[in-house]
């Protein structure tokens, strides 16, 4: 047994849950890992296994926690933690994730967009915590992940985009709110049984940060994981703006999506090339149809043209990522 398991082992036993069979969840993209316990009884928890070694911290998801919950929203209960660790034994929402239940019963799908994006109005009218950093100084630079790992040959035209970012970031109006910066169907859950914003149980959230109010909406209604129908799009779009008294969110949104379109292509060659994780490049191809419609917008005209020196995904790009697949273990980037 390694020393990791010792320790989770030992961390259980004074939470109770020692004697509780054990079910490995899906991971995510970071370091971390999830357990499903179940006691004899019936009675289920998760714990987070979150190892300090490998760069993982738990304190910002605990300190998110505790503040979302006292803004009503659902989010796992912390029901025993070991910070100096990295295990937190949560409470199991279950495994309704919007994206599943949407799957099985598609005619639902526009009140669950409506419901999730309405869910977002208490988690920004509240003063941001203190600990959370402000997100917008870093966008620009984030949308250049674009060039650094999905198109490396585009290096000449890094800075133009970061300026062009920047330069769109710049025209959005309104103070930053707190966003959960990764706010779509995989990380939401479906609690019919609650009320309210609670019917929306909120996952993955420790990475929030201040930012552009529209962020977490173009994240949900514009998510390259699945294809949103148009009607949920609009349920969305209008339960938001219902919730918080938006007023046109077109060009916010273009922005917002836009600059999350280029991250995320970068971060998806990133997790291939750097880590070896194959299954991310099958959302290449739509994250490009997103950031398309995007740069639509006419705000976006500079940053459209900036865009247009990287190269559209097809078959040989995503082979050849395939075939790098895991190359560049260490590096911050892909050398042109």
């Amino acid at each position: 047994m390694t020393d990791r398991a010792t320790r989770l082992d030992a961390f259980l036993d004074r939470a109770g849950w020692g004697m509780a069979t054990r079910a490995p969840l899906a991971a995510d993209a970071s370091r971390r890992s999830y357990i499903r316990l179940t006691k004899p009884d019936g009675a289920r928890a998760v714990v987070m296994d979150a190892p300090p070694d490998a760069g993982e911290d738990v304190r910002p998801f605990v300190a998110m926690a505790r503040h979302m919950r006292g803004l009503g929203l659902s989010v796992p209960e912390i029901r025993a933690e070991d910070v100096a660790d990295g295990f937190l034994l949560l409470e199991d929402l279950g495994d309704d994730l919007l994206a599943r239940h949407v799957a099985a019963h598609p005619g639902d799908e526009p009140a669950l967009y409506a419901a999730a994006a309405a869910a977002l109005a208490p988690l920004q009218d509240a003063p941001p915590p203190d600990i959370v950093a402000d997100y917008a100084p870093l966008m620009p630079e984030l949308a250049a992940l674009a060039i650094d790992w999905y198109a490396p040959e585009a290096a000449a035209h890094r800075s133009d985009l970061v300026a062009a970012m920047a330069d769109a970031l710049d025209a959005l109006t309104g103070a930053p709110v707190l966003v959960h910066r990764d706010y779509h169907a995989e990380n939401l859950l479906w609690l019919p049984e609650r009320h309210g914003v609670a019917r929306i149980g909120m996952l993955d959230f420790q990475d929030a940060m201040r930012g552009p109010a529209a962020y977490d909406l173009a994240s949900l209604v514009h998510d390259p994981r699945r294809p949103v129908s148009g009607a949920a799009r609009d349920a969305g779009i209008a339960a938001y703006a219902d919730a918080t008294g938006a007023g046109d969110l077109s060009g916010a949104l273009a922005t917002s999506s836009a600059q999350r379109a280029l991250r995320i292509l970068g971060v998806f060659a990133r997790l291939c090339l750097r880590d070896g994780k194959l299954r991310y490049l099958d959302f290449i191809m739509p994250t490009w149809a997103v950031l398309a419609r995007d740069l639509e917008h006419p705000t976006l005209a500079r940053l459209r043209r900036v865009v247009a020196h990287l190269p559209a995904p097809d078959a040989a790009r995503l082979d050849a990522l395939r075939a790098n697949a895991g190359t560049c273990a260490g590096r911050d980037r892909v050398s042109p």
